[in-house]
């Protein structure tokens, strides 16, 4: 066996990783241990009881965090006239429509979502293969393909954030940084539990969130009392 490094050591010896904590203390545990040189994310990972095989078991939807997430989006809209200046003074980085077509085709993603009028989507609709695997194709069940576009990009870079289930049944998103307060997470966290609950989908059978756990970016998960997450 390797030699263990001293945060590894220090973690092996300060946390019992069989312990299910209370999410007040995960959150502050996790703080503590988020001990790297930049401002490491708080993110949470729940196990669900569905299938995502099945079209009645798919779990997807966006949630405003209150606390916002720390991050700094890169917003890309697919607009014309009117709608691009709304955009704009709204605060989209990028805007366009053949031309912003064409850029991503060639290789350049520099955004970190997409929102588009819906007149616009004859033309992203090109860009399934190269949009969809990456979590950006506009949709209009997420808000993301729309003609209120000032009020779409002001949600992506308020604390907005997508989740969709993965084929294992796990949902895995940040809730914010290491920097922020214990409060500010918990508010997060409460919001993005109750999102997920809300958005239970009715091919689910039997218990919905069956593990949860927090951790920071580089540290170990800290296992979470289910019942407690539940109940948010």
């Amino acid at each position: 066996m390797g030699k263990l490094s001293k945060k590894a050591k220090m973690r092996a010896e300060t946390l019992d990783r069989e312990k299910f904590y209370g999410v007040d203390e995960a959150i502050t545990t996790a703080k503590a241990h988020a001990t790297a040189k930049f401002d490491e994310t708080i993110e949470i990972a729940l196990n669900l009881g569905v299938d995502p095989r099945h079209a009645d078991q798919m779990v997807r939807g966006v949630v405003t965090l209150p606390a916002g997430t720390g991050k700094e989006v890169r917003v890309a809209v697919f607009a014309k006239g009117d709608k691009a200046e709304e955009a704009k003074k709204a605060g989209a980085d990028v805007i366009g429509a053949e031309d912003l077509m064409e850029t991503i085709q060639g290789g350049t993603i520099d955004f970190d979502r997409v929102i588009a009028t819906p007149d616009m989507m004859g033309i992203v609709g090109r860009l399934g293969k190269v949009l969809g695997p990456k979590g950006l194709m506009p949709n209009p069940k997420l808000g993301t393909v729309t003609m209120n576009v000032a009020d779409a990009v002001k949600a992506a870079k308020g604390g907005q954030v997508e989740f969709r289930v993965e084929k294992t049944g796990i949902i895995h998103s940040g809730i914010g940084k290491a920097s922020f307060s214990d409060a500010d997470l918990r508010r997060n966290f409460d919001a993005f539990v109750d999102a997920i609950v809300k958005a239970r989908p009715s091919g689910s059978k039997g218990k919905y969130v069956k593990r949860a756990a927090i951790s920071s970016s580089m540290g170990p998960g800290l296992k979470l009392d289910v019942a407690e997450v539940a109940s948010v």
